[in-house]
Parts: structure tokens; C-alpha cells; sequence
């Protein structure tokens, strides 16, 4: 008897040949298609390999849908990482990250001067008496007294402004301190909550960076009697510059080179891992290690496909002669049950992975968690009981 197991290359992959959970129930679904497509009583025009290649492409199907449904859960934690040989990380549950969204908040942070992947240049401009406009691209140099347009750091292209430094850019933090005047008047008025260095509000710490950005702001909108206005490649200054210093004084400025996302001045091997569903490392699903509900998925899908190929190979021949008669061929039903049985499993399967997706899972936990509250709380319970609940 010729067995899965000593066949020379049996499927047309050979993707799960050496398993031998896989042989065995190869095997027997040789026995089980063509007991199902009536063998017994007429000849199953269908070979033990087409029947095997037919299990194999339905391995495949099924290891294809639960992947996909699984990237849509998992990917955000797997962008960046080493694509690896696309294999291994399929049949495990990662730990959640903050990666991707620190990602995408990254380039705020960058403009905003509080880190990102690309590095920021401060340079000088001398001032002219008289003078408004000066190029940025020709007249800004560096500490060292060079010009950037001719650096690595202007090779990019476009440079952006991010700051002017024509005033302080500290916030004046003297207006936080207990022991200001604020506090001594506030007292000799009796104004309730206010006494020199005895009461302290203990604030979270974002609320002190709010306030210095407030006051940053303020300085310079109320404040600073310069502005800027950047016009092509000039940048134009208000008011026009003047007085005996002029031809001495410079004015700073600190700018950002065009970034390119493929290659940051800060080292990342990131950009070159898994960036999309076509390299995360999903490979095959391992058929030894599936369960039940998953074999007896693909069992059926086998027995669609092989309704498909018998119907192909009875297309072929519409009716055969016998004596006294032509027997008729039932090659089209075939192909039509084969089509809609495979259909049929697909939108049946896809519909409960769609709804076994993280987040629908989330949902349906949350929902659940608010229904048992709304029973408990028809329960006659203790009074402490009942605040819990409340």
C-alpha cells in the first residue's frame, strides 16, 4: 500500500511533509474524500496526490487567514523589529508597546526642541546697520565662524527656522517665588490663602512646564519689540537694524535641515524591520500544534477544493458511452458545490477572526463587564457592598 509517508515528494510544497501528524492525516483524507464523493458505488476520478496537494493548499489557506487576522492585532508592536526569516513569531502573544505611537508623536517633539531622530544647528547672522534682509542659505555660519550652506548639514535642501534668539529664552521664574511681593501685599490685605514661605501648593510638574511656556510666549508677543519674517531664502528682520554696534552684533538662530525618513542623523536599524503585513514574521502555522475546530476546518476545505479538481477532470468529458446509453457526467455540479462549499468556509471563518481581533475582544469584555454590573446591582447586598457598586 503506497503511503504519504513513503511517497516521493507527496505535496507540491512540501511545506509540512516531515510532520508527522500531517502524513497520518494525509493519509486519511484520501479515504475520507473519496467515501465522501461516493468512491463505493462510483469510481473517484481523483489520485492520492491531487487529494494530498489539495490538503497542503488548505493548510495553506487557513495559515494565510488566521496570520493576516493576527497582523491586524499585533502589527503595531511589531513594526521596527528584525523581519528575521519570516518565520517563528506567528503562534505567540506579544507584549504591548508605546513604540508606534512614540514614533508617530516623535517629529512634534523634534520642532518642538525636545529630542527626535534629527540633529538642529544654532548659527549667527551679523547684523547690518540699515540692512532687513539677509540670506539664510549664503550669510548663516556656524560657532566656528563657517558658513552652513557649504556643510553636510545644509546638503539636505531646505532649512527651517526653529527659533530666533533675539531676547532671553528663559521663562522668568522669579514670579513663582514665595517670598515675592505678590505674597507680602497679599498678606497685609488679608487676602485669604496667601502668607510668605508657610503654605505651598504642591503642583504635578506639567503644570510648572505650562506656566514656563505661557510665560515664554508672553515674553515674546508682549514683550520683545523684534519679529521675523522669513521670505524664500531671506530672512527678514523688524525694526530695521541700527545704532553704533551694527556690523558686530548677530543674531542667532537656530535651524532644522529637511529630514530623511529612510536615513536619520540618529542611528536606527528600525527602518530596515518589519514596516507592513508583506515582511512581519509570520510564517506557516505548525499542523501538529493546531487544534481540533482548526483540522476540522481545513478537513472540509479539502474535500471543497477536491469537488472542484473532480469537476474540472468531468468538465472535460460531458457524457461517457455505455452500452445501450451515454452516462451524463456531473462535472458543472461539482464545480459549483466545490466553489460555494470554499466560499462559504472563507466568509464563515473570516467573520469569527474578525470578531476574535484585540480590540473586539476589548469591546466585548468591556460590554460584558457593564452587563454584570447592571445585574449586581438588583442584588440585595450590605451597604458597603452597595457603595462598591454604586
Amino acid at each position: 500500500m503506497v503511503t504519504f509517508a513513503n511517497t516521493t515528494s507527496p505535496t507540491p510544497f512540501g511545506s509540512f511533509d516531515s510532520d508527522s501528524v500531517f502524513q497520518t492525516e494525509a493519509d486519511n483524507m484520501v479515504t475520507f474524500v473519496k467515501r465522501m464523493l461516493g468512491d463505493d458505488v462510483l469510481s473517484v476520478e481523483l489520485t492520492k496526490k491531487e487529494v494530498w496537494a489539495c490538503f497542503e493548499n488548505s493548510v495553506f489557506e487557513f495559515s494565510s487567514m488566521v496570520n493576516q487576522y493576527q497582523t491586524i492585532s499585533q502589527i503595531t508592536n511589531f513594526l521596527g523589529v528584525a523581519t528575521g526569516t519570516l518565520s517563528g513569531s506567528e503562534q505567540r502573544y506579544p507584549r504591548e508597546t508605546l513604540e508606534f505611537l512614540q514614533r508617530q508623536a516623535e517629529p512634534y517633539a523634534h520642532y518642538a526642541g525636545l529630542g527626535g531622530a534629527y540633529d538642529s544647528v544654532s548659527g549667527s547672522i551679523t547684523l547690518e546697520n540699515g540692512r532687513q534682509d539677509y540670506n539664510l542659505y549664503t550669510e548663516l555660519k556656524n560657532t566656528a565662524g563657517d558658513h552652513l550652506s557649504g556643510s553636510a548639514f545644509a546638503a539636505g535642501g531646505r532649512m527651517r527656522i526653529g527659533e530666533i534668539f533675539h531676547f532671553s529664552p528663559q521663562a522668568a521664574y522669579r514670579f513663582f517665588d514665595s517670598t515675592s511681593a505678590v505674597n507680602y501685599l497679599n498678606n497685609e490685605f488679608g487676602f485669604e490663602s496667601f502668607t510668605p514661605e508657610t503654605i505651598f501648593y504642591v503642583l504635578p510638574v506639567f503644570e510648572d512646564i505650562l506656566r514656563a511656556g505661557q510665560m515664554n510666549i508672553s515674553q515674546r508677543v508682549r514683550r520683545s519689540n523684534y519679529s521675523y519674517q522669513v521670505v524664500g531664502r531671506n530672512l527678514r528682520i523688524f525694526p530695521t537694524p541700527s545704532g553704533g554696534n551694527a556690523g558686530t552684533k548677530k543674531l542667532w538662530v537656530r535651524v532644522f535641515k529637511t529630514p530623511d525618513p529612510l536615513s536619520p542623523d540618529v542611528p536606527d536599524n528600525t527602518t530596515y524591520g518589519v514596516s507592513n503585513i508583506s515582511n512581519i514574521p509570520f510564517g506557516n502555522l505548525i499542523y501538529s500544534r493546531l487544534n481540533d475546530i482548526s483540522k476540522q476546518w481545513i478537513r472540509q476545505y479539502t474535500l471543497s477544493q477536491c469537488k472542484e479538481v473532480l469537476g474540472r477532470i468531468r468538465g472535460k468529458y460531458q457524457t461517457i458511452p455505455v452500452p445501450g446509453n451515454d452516462i451524463t457526467l456531473d462535472g458543472d455540479t461539482l464545480l459549483e458545490h466545490g466553489r460555494s462549499d470554499q466560499e462559504k468556509l472563507k466568509t464563515e471563518f473570516k467573520e469569527m477572526l474578525e470578531s476574535l481581533t484585540y480590540d473586539k475582544i476589548v469591546e466585548r469584555d468591556a460590554d460584558k463587564s457593564e452587563n454584570m454590573l447592571r445585574q449586581l446591582r438588583q442584588v440585595p447586598m450590605p451597604n458597603g457592598w452597595a457603595i462598591w457598586l454604586a
